[in-house]
């Protein structure tokens, strides 16, 4: 009897270890941690989970890079050197998130934007000052390998730290990408808020940026991620820069960007993946542009249904234009990125939102603009699309669920409500050692054409506006 409860304590031993092991092996997210499940999104997989905790709009947490003094005046030169360069620098980065802090010693820094792209210190030709800095709000990119091989974020390689240049809100951009996956649009890249720290080696303490956006990288790692939704992740990846009509199939059009300390070549359509393979790229898209151009009525219809998700095409750009995006493919042919999957399949990825939500230019008003005609007839894929009845139909019902007040999406409750929520965790953060941005203020872009939107309230509201102004 002994014998047998001996075996039976042994086996409950080492089942415990087992277990244990296994439990060891897994690897996890932190316990305490928020997970953000959206059951209208279609992939759920552990890697929409591991996104879920990185782009968390339901935390704060504080990116703190720890620079030498060497490495930032490096970065400053190369900027006064070439502002378009694409340059980093090293730097070591903690990302801290409730209980939990991950810990890089050594990570690429450098400037990234357009419009958006600044020196963070000082003007042109001045060196860091470590008793009286001038700092300036910039947008970075942070790649955890470029130092380190392998070394990653939880599968992230890359990471835009990104101001809210011109959104007074600090909310439009994080808003948007919200909208399109609460839509199912799962080709948006993810986002959300995070704090900012920056400390150069001997100065008495950190500069304090302020309240940042993260925003996901449109690259290998987001094509990998999204692998069972693509169905390969050995396609084509272009960036589509300003130009990008898909109406031109000039191949001198397309391209490799390079950006040096000396030169900037920018393509109209810019090659992300398989660099090596750019000539049968280029044949690629430039058939397709053919197509997008020269098919009618129902060899167009035909064609398109065999070569793109129509309606996920459909709603992306249902969100795109209720949400005002003019800086867009259809109205200014600009700011997207496309993925041609190995089976020859198009997919529309949206990209760069902060001009939005009544910051507009290049049309009389955002707010009001006829939905069925937002662009130029000379960017032909969207238009071509709703010209068919039934894209039309699809088109209209998409906008119409957009904006129904039984959803939480669109509307202006529901808007309001999600951004009241968002500046609540946001605004004891605001304040910063820039001196810019300093306070939430419900105010388009100054340079913009509808000064008098509001994203709250109920006067000149842009959401309920333009939900009073949708195509039947």
């Amino acid at each position: 009897m002994d014998n047998l409860f001996l075996k039976i304590r042994l086996n409950a031993f080492w089942l415990v270890i087992f277990v244990l092991v296994l439990y060891s092996c897994k690897q996890e997210l932190p316990e305490n941690e928020p997970i953000d499940d959206n059951p209208s999104v279609t992939e759920v997989t552990d890697t929409t989970r591991v996104l879920d905790y990185i782009f968390d709009h339901a935390a704060l947490p504080h990116y703190k890079l720890a620079i030498s003094a060497e490495e930032w005046n490096k970065l400053l030169t190369y900027f006064d050197q070439n502002n378009q360069n694409e340059e980093y620098v090293n730097t070591a980065c903690s990302i801290e998130k409730s209980t939990k802090t991950f810990q890089f010693t050594s990570t690429g820094l450098r400037m990234r934007g357009n419009t958006s792209r600044r020196r963070p210190e000082g003007v042109t030709g001045e060196l860091h000052n470590s008793t009286n800095p001038d700092w300036h709000h910039a947008s970075f990119t942070l790649k955890f390998n470029k130092f380190k091989k392998g070394q990653k974020l939880l599968g992230q390689e890359k990471l835009i730290l990104k101001w809210f240049k011109d959104d007074a809100m600090y909310v439009r951009e994080l808003y948007c990408y919200d909208l399109f996956r609460r839509f199912g649009v799962w080709t948006a890249p993810r986002s959300s808020y995070c704090r900012l720290s920056i400390h150069v080696a001997g100065d008495a303490k950190p500069a304090y940026y302020g309240v940042y956006q993260s925003v996901e990288s449109i690259d290998e790692d987001y094509i990998k991620q999204r692998a069972a939704l693509f169905g390969s992740t050995d396609g084509f990846l272009w960036k589509a820069n300003w130009g990008a009509d898909l109406s031109d199939s000039d191949k001198n059009r397309m391209g490799l960007e390079v950006h040096t300390l000396t030169s900037n070549y920018d393509p109209v359509y810019d090659l992300k993946t398989n660099d090596k393979e750019l000539e049968t790229a280029k044949i690629q898209l430039s058939q397709f542009i053919d197509s997008v151009r020269i098919l009618k009525d129902n060899a167009f219809k035909n064609w398109i249904s065999k070569r793109t998700d129509v309606d996920l095409l459909l709603k992306t750009y249902c969100v795109n234009v209720i949400c005002g995006m003019w800086d867009d493919y259809w109205k200014n042919k600009n700011n997207f990125y496309f993925y041609f999957d190995r089976s020859g399949r198009f997919w529309f990825i949206p990209y760069d939102y902060d001009n939005t939500l009544g910051t507009s230019l290049l049309m009389s008003n955002s707010g009001t603009q006829n939905l069925l005609s937002w662009g130029s007839s000379s960017n032909p894929l969207i238009a071509k699309l709703i010209i068919i009845p039934e894209y039309r139909t699809k088109y209209v019902n998409y906008l119409n669920e957009l904006n129904s007040s039984t959803n939480d999406l669109f509307y202006v409750d529901k808007s309001e409500a999600r951004i009241r929520n968002w500046h609540k965790l946001i605004s004891n953060y605001i304040r910063n050692d820039t001196g810019e941005d300093m306070e939430i203020k419900d105010v388009p872009a100054s340079w913009g054409n509808c000064p008098q939107y509001r994203l709250l309230g109920a006067t000149d509201n842009f959401f309920r506006v333009r939900g009073n102004n949708l195509p039947e």
